[in-house]
């Protein structure tokens, strides 16, 4: 009968964390993260004008540059009467005007755009590309968290790899629109929390080495009330707050968990009924941590608004005095209350909730990719035009805000299976990614009779590539194991596909020039149409 492996004892299992290879590992990250930035680098700026929501954030981030807020742009350009969408495709970006524009989505993620389009002008390129930064950082996030919960360098590469050959982390790196930023901000927090949980059980582990204790012995422990990686956690969801407040619910569910985190690891570390106050001497600090952090970092933001005088609603608080907001919090900061409130009515008011748009896409056919949005599309392009070749048809160039469908079909069996394993085995890997991609999904559901897209789906890609990375991963095995070889084959066989499919699906996701029988060959179900 073959001997059992002995229990670690308590200092070992607060001691787990990432392996050794720490070098090699970063390395294999950032070699992955280049591989995305010039995968996603070539052609940037075609097409060269604006193209979906890029009529609002590009527009709005350039006035911001010269105003502190967000300007007007008129309909047609004041100088050459051309529509002004038009005009700036041509290189004209003087027709906007210091008249405030109502804007309903936080600041920061056009403060973003308008960094590229300082060093590199208002053109394609300057508006896309630090969508093209975040998209390729998104990936590096995505490995250091899927490394981090595997405690694998190689589980961590696949899903590096798996993300930078995704179609709607590709499209939505190549556009100028704000998720990427919200997706990005949202993972590295994410990822801190997790961070968080090594530090604090590797301190626990510390404390019982130093003190010559097995355990806690029934005593609380020390209280750790400085937790840098909890920390900057509030610092990131309060950026991805910034870009959109949909944020909230993850901020809110990766508080809650991180609390409960620390309840459970002071069990372990024997605090025994003691380790119940972990609620409040853990929690409250947690909540200064991350919500009280993330406030001053979201205000922060705001600055350009607050410090003119120019922006919408930015004189609300002086004509006002009298309010009780304004004699709280003075009439800035009131001017930016009332501001919120007109924000909010707008996302709930019978507006938005009246309204339809052609690429609408209910909340539950994103796992699979039920319905992709169309970006931009130029159509019935005749022979010998632009290329065109056709015979007995016509050709057409679009943009697809599509994702990889075997990658999002893998994910999303890798999903089903992980929440089986968290709960039935009670495993902590699939159960932080599963409800960072929860957070970020359910709360949709709320709003489904409103006009959704797909392409807010791109919050919850990367926590589904690293659950089906890390089935991969098990799939491999260990070094030693016994069916390493066809796991490998098995694991590398899927990752083959998902790059033949990217391969595939690459013309409709760049502007790509096709046929319409070619397009169409693309199009697997009349709900992409």
């Amino acid at each position: 009968m073959p001997s059992q492996r002995p229990r670690a004892s308590v200092i070992e299992q607060l001691s787990d964390g990432p392996g050794p290879d720490r070098l090699t590992s970063w390395l294999v990250a950032l070699g992955i993260t280049a591989f995305a930035f010039v995968l996603r680098l070539v052609d940037l700026a075609r097409p060269k004008n604006l193209v979906f929501d890029e009529t609002y954030y590009p527009k709005e981030a350039w006035t911001m540059l010269h105003l502190g807020y967000e300007g007007t742009w008129p309909d047609v350009h004041p100088g050459t009467k051309t529509k002004i969408n038009d005009a700036i495709a041509q290189g004209m970006t003087d027709g906007w005007n210091a008249t405030a524009s109502f804007v309903v989505h936080p600041p920061l993620g056009k403060w973003l755009i308008a960094v590229g389009e300082h060093f590199f002008g208002m053109n394609s390129f300057g508006w896309r590309f630090s969508s093209l930064v975040a998209g390729s950082l998104l990936v590096l996030a995505t490995i250091r968290l899927a490394r981090r919960l595997s405690r694998s360098t190689l589980v961590g590469a696949i899903a590096g790899v798996l993300l930078s050959l995704d179609g709607l982390a590709f499209t939505m790196s190549r556009i100028g629109l704000l998720d990427i930023f919200q997706a990005l901000f949202i993972v590295c927090g994410v990822a801190c929390v997790a961070a968080d949980r090594d530090w604090f059980r590797h301190r626990l582990a510390a404390h019982l080495t130093r003190t010559g204790h097995p355990d806690l012995g029934g005593q609380f422990g020390p209280a750790l009330l400085w937790r840098p990686w909890r920390f900057t956690a509030g610092i990131l969801f309060g950026l991805a707050v910034a870009v959109k407040w949909n944020s909230l619910f993850v901020l809110a569910t990766m508080g809650i968990l991180s609390v409960v985190w620390d309840w459970n690891t002071r069990r372990l570390a024997g605090a025994g009924p003691r380790a119940v106050q972990s609620i409040l001497r853990d929690g409250l600090p947690a909540f200064v941590h991350l919500v009280v952090v993330a406030l001053p970092v979201y205000l922060a933001t705001w600055t350009g608004w607050l410090t003119t005088h120019g922006g919408w609603g930015r004189g609300w608080g002086a004509e006002h005095p009298d309010h009780w907001t304004v004699k709280l919090f003075g009439a800035p900061l009131a001017s930016l209350w009332h501001y919120h409130v007109d924000m909010y009515n707008f996302h709930t008011g019978e507006g938005m909730m009246n309204a339809t748009h052609t690429y609408e896409a209910n909340p539950w056919g994103w796992l699979v990719m039920a319905r992709p949005i169309g970006i931009d599309a130029v159509n019935d392009i005749k022979p010998g035009v632009d290329g065109c070749q056709a015979v007995n048809d016509t050709c057409l160039r679009v943009i697809s805000g599509a994702g990889t469908p075997i990658l999002w079909w893998m994910a999303a069996i890798a999903l089903i299976a992980g929440i089986v394993v968290w709960i039935a085995g009670r495993d902590w890997r699939f159960g932080l990614p599963i409800l960072a991609m929860a957070s970020t999904y359910l709360p949709w559901f709320r709003y489904a009779d409103r006009p959704l897209f797909f392409f807010y789906a791109i919050c919850i890609i990367p926590f589904t590539v690293i659950i089906l990375s890390m089935w991969l991963g098990r799939l491999i095995g260990p070094a030693d194991g016994p069916h390493r070889r066809r796991g490998s084959l098995l694991a590398g066989g899927a990752i083959a596909l998902v790059a033949a499919n990217f391969a595939f699906i690459y013309p409709i996701l760049t502007d790509g020039l096709l046929t319409r029988k070619q397009w169409l060959a693309r199009m697997w179900f009349k709900s992409w149409i």
